[in-house]
């Protein structure tokens, strides 16, 4: 009851927003009038002249920040989407402010509630006002009884029913929208929405973000140009987060920087660096790097802030798009497409040639141009937008990606304007060619790829092994007439070779796997014999029927 009571309150405010700034034309052309209230149709009938006076997209910008910060967040979200929404809109959503006022909390009590704990035992002193306040949650500056300086986050009161109501307001309007109008549908609101949804309830969570901080610590464990907030488990839970006070300044202060001894063109190399390390090595990324989520400490290192938000790119995911990077640099656009297949949701690609043709076109724009003057932020979006055409949907995490590679290319060239993006990923693309190039990768793929054959042929479908069942049973007939005896039995003669091959393959790269000695170059020898006479085999047969 108290959920429907939460989404009827969010609904006729949403109804009201949406006709005061002269939308309800959209609930006429898409026969949804009868869901928006005659009260509030009336109560804003006079001001819809002053309203008009904004441009379209002006006014939906206003809609958004009346609606409260969820939508506001989801604006934010969409104001990178060049392939889906139109220039002017996005300028409008970039402009987009969290309009949230300080909450007034008693931050003693709450924590003694929410850990159980007397603050005194920890604290010898916590500020009762904000330090800054968010739609989320509100940071508040304090000090451990050993003398270390804190912030301590604490989520907003009932923040939680609110955004529960708007997200299924949400899906509700996005599936409206969808059934309604046909460009939405191609623009897979829906799927937006809910990957929306996804990243919302991962903030929402401050032992998520806690994690977050802990596995991005333990990436870069090693690493000393980076420096990671420490954070206090002991006093921190779903609804509060107690971490180091980082005391430094914005990465793009070019001064300080000079001040503490470092030059900005280094700190934009290094910076740039680390994402290509979050991305490329772990998979695990921060998504939302602006500049005020990026510090420089005092003594040089480099510091991420506000781990509520990461995208993280799954194994599969990571080799696919080390692939599509390798394919772009050698110019091989037919491979590079497939591998975009693979890597997509779903696809629906109309023409496939004229989609190689663009894709071409920025290789070559690419390959044409001085590296330097190159914005590979500009050069993910024209992709994205000919992907978009295609209809062409990739995992939401790769467009995290590509906007928070934007990001740390608009710091790297505030930093340093000559930064040559491509220089910088040149190591890591060389990288990725020598493992791509490496004898014991070579051999798990094959043996996976053998192993995926393996099991397709054991898993024949069931219609097939009825149809198998039926002729045993003598229930199926079939008339046939046998031509070519000779050439089935050269057939089958290949078939047997071919069998043979594929054991010795398996067998080999189960010795592979298994390391067992002697070994040469980190390669047991049997295996490699097993591969050696595979080849043989099939240069063997290939000679054969050549000559045929």
């Amino acid at each position: 009851m108290a959920d429907f009571i939460q989404k009827t309150k969010r609904l006729v405010k949403l109804s009201s927003v949406i006709a005061q700034y002269g939308f309800d034309e959209l609930f006429k052309r898409g026969d949804l009038e009868k869901y928006l209230p005659g009260n509030i149709k009336r109560k804003y009938s006079d001001k819809i002249d002053e309203i008009n006076a904004c441009t379209f997209y002006e006014r939906i910008r206003m809609a958004i920040e009346e609606m409260g910060p969820v939508y506001v967040k989801f604006g934010q979200m969409l104001s990178n989407r060049k392939d889906i929404l139109p220039e002017e809109m996005l300028l409008q959503l970039q402009k987009l402010q969290d309009n949230v006022e300080i909450e007034e909390v008693d931050v003693r009590k709450k924590m003694n509630l929410e850990l159980g704990i007397e603050v005194d035992d920890y604290f010898s002193e916590i500020e009762e006002e904000p330090m800054a306040s968010a739609s989320i949650g509100q940071v508040f500056r304090g000090k451990l009884k050993n003398g270390e300086k804190v912030v301590v986050k604490i989520q907003r009161e009932n923040i939680k029913p609110v955004i529960e109501a708007d997200l299924e307001i949400m899906k509700n309007l996005a599936k409206t929208l969808e059934n309604y109008y046909e460009e939405m549908k191609k623009m897979n609101i829906g799927d937006v929405v809910e990957s929306f949804e996804k990243m919302l309830n991962e903030e929402l969570s401050l032992s998520n973000e806690l994690r977050n901080i802990e596995r991005f610590a333990n990436n870069f464990k090693r690493d000393e140009r980076i420096h990671v907030p420490i954070v206090y488990k002991h006093l921190s839970n779903n609804h509060i987060l107690t971490m180091e006070m980082i005391e430094g300044f914005k990465i793009t202060d070019k001064e300080k920087i000079v001040e503490i001894g470092k030059k900005p063109e280094e700190i934009a190399r290094t910076g740039l660096d680390l994402y290509l390390v979050q991305f490329l090595k772990h998979g695990f990324f921060h998504a939302d790097p602006h500049p005020g989520n990026i510090f420089m400490a005092p003594e040089g290192e480099i510091v991420f802030i506000d781990f509520g938000a990461m995208g993280t790119l799954y194994p599969q995911d990571k080799e696919l798009l080390e692939n599509l990077l390798l394919h772009f640099i050698q110019k091989d656009v037919k491979k590079a497409i497939e591998t975009i297949k693979e890597l997509a949701v779903k696809y629906n690609v109309p023409d496939e040639r004229q989609l190689e043709r663009e894709l071409t076109e920025i290789v070559y724009l690419v390959d044409g141009n001085v590296l330097s003057e190159i914005s590979i932020g500009d050069i993910f979006e024209k992709v994205r937008v000919i992907l978009n055409k295609n209809q062409v949907i990739l995992p939401e995490d790769i467009y995290l990606l590509v906007k928070g590679v934007g990001q740390i290319e608009g710091i790297g060239r505030h930093l340093d304007p000559s930064l040559d993006i491509m220089k910088t990923m040149e190591p890591y693309a060389k990288r990725i060619l020598r493992e791509r190039m490496n004898p014991k990768y070579i051999f798990e793929k094959g043996t996976k790829k053998i192993t995926q054959v393996s099991e397709s042929w054991l898993s024949l479908p069931e219609d097939l092994r009825n149809i198998s069942q039926k002729i045993l049973n003598g229930e199926l007939k079939h008339k046939h007439e046998v031509t070519g005896f000779k050439e089935l039995l050269k057939i089958l003669d290949r078939l047997v070779v071919a069998i043979i091959i594929a054991s010795l393959l398996i067998a080999s790269s189960i010795v592979v796997l298994s390391g067992i000695p002697p070994k040469i170059n980190e390669i047991p020898v049997l295996g490699f014999l097993g591969y050696v006479i595979s080849a043989i085999l099939g240069i063997v047969e290939i000679i054969k029927k050549g000559k045929k």
